[in-house]
């Protein structure tokens, strides 16, 4: 019951993510969202002005190539295998599912290669 609801949710998720990708802009990603990857982003490369300009560089590149649907499906598909149980090995098995997270690390690659290197 349970494995249902939850491939049910998923699937719901990755239509969104697909249905949407064609009436999504540019700007598509709300600013609090931008926010978070930004504080991320610097966590992981310092605390500097130039850490700040390069990962807000990385999620404007990133909004470029994925809309917002999908970044948030691979989000929480990632999240969702962090757990343990019945539950996460869904979302760890699923070949489905590793086909949105390969679209993700693509656009992270395009954005480290734009602004990072």
């Amino acid at each position: 019951m349970i494995r249902k609801v939850l491939e049910a949710a998923a699937l719901l998720l990755l239509s969104a993510g697909v249905a949407g990708a064609a009436a999504t802009e540019d700007n598509d990603y709300p600013t609090s969202a931008r926010v978070d990857y930004v504080f991320g982003c610097m966590v992981a490369n310092g605390q500097s002005r130039e850490a700040m300009t390069r990962c807000s560089c990385s999620v404007d590149t990133l909004a470029s190539i994925l809309p917002y649907d999908q970044y948030v499906a691979a989000e929480t598909i990632l999240s969702m295998r962090q757990g343990v149980g019945q539950a996460a090995n869904i979302f760890r098995s699923t070949p489905q599912y590793d086909d949105v997270i390969a679209e993700l690390r693509r656009a992270q690659a395009e954005a480290e290669v734009r602004c990072f290197k």
